[in-house]
């Protein structure tokens, strides 16, 4: 996008958001752009800096092993699951030149007053800002999930410490195709005014 400006923000966000990670294609963001994704995330609201959220990003060179840990969890939920299954869990290890991993922590931070909902709507105002931060420098953005997430295969991958959880894949790259405008519910739909109390 050229400009930084509400509309074209919106617009933006209409054509390239909710884009699914096998439709994002060469290039993605290099050092640079990654440095300024995980900048704007650093911006959400945290706590206080607690920082109730982490990310690993996949590599180029880790993909190999992040298809083995797709495959692995597939085997878990269906040790029956053939080679067809295998190959398309294996498949999603490769999609989209940038891919990350958000993890919220659960707890283990000694701020137990700050409960999982507030930490993962903090996660929640992180992602966003990252999203947003793509969008701005002209790329498509994507988010994937699934039950491999609550695997034991990716969690060994990851390496996730006890009272983590791995929340979702943050894809980014270039569109395959450009997607006509998707539409959103207007405001009114889901906006409402606190009325005053009753005399």
């Amino acid at each position: 996008m050229d400009s930084f400006t509400p509309d074209a923000l919106l617009e933006g966000m209409r054509r390239r958001s909710q884009t699914g990670p096998r439709h994002l294609l060469e290039p993605g963001p290099d050092a640079r752009q990654q440095q300024q994704l995980f900048e704007a995330a650093a911006a959400a609201p945290d706590h206080g800096q607690i920082l109730p959220w982490r990310w690993v990003v996949v590599p180029a060179s880790a993909r190999q092993r992040l298809a083995d840990a797709f495959e692995a969890a597939l085997l878990e939920r269906d040790p029956a699951a053939g080679q067809a299954e295998r190959e398309r869990a294996r498949e999603k290890a490769s999609r989209a030149p940038f891919l990350a991993l958000a993890i919220v922590r659960e707890g283990g931070d000694g701020q137990q007053h700050i409960t999982l909902h507030e930490r993962l709507a903090s996660l929640g105002c992180a992602l966003q800002n990252l999203l947003l931060m793509a969008t701005c420098q002209g790329f498509a953005v994507g988010l994937a999930s699934g039950l491999a997430l609550r695997s034991r295969a990716l969690a060994d991958c990851f390496a996730l410490a006890a009272g983590e959880r791995a929340v979702c894949f943050v894809a980014v790259g270039s569109a395959a195709r450009r997607r006509a405008p998707r539409e959103r519910p207007h405001p009114a739909r889901f906006v409402s005014e606190l009325q005053p109390a009753a005399d």
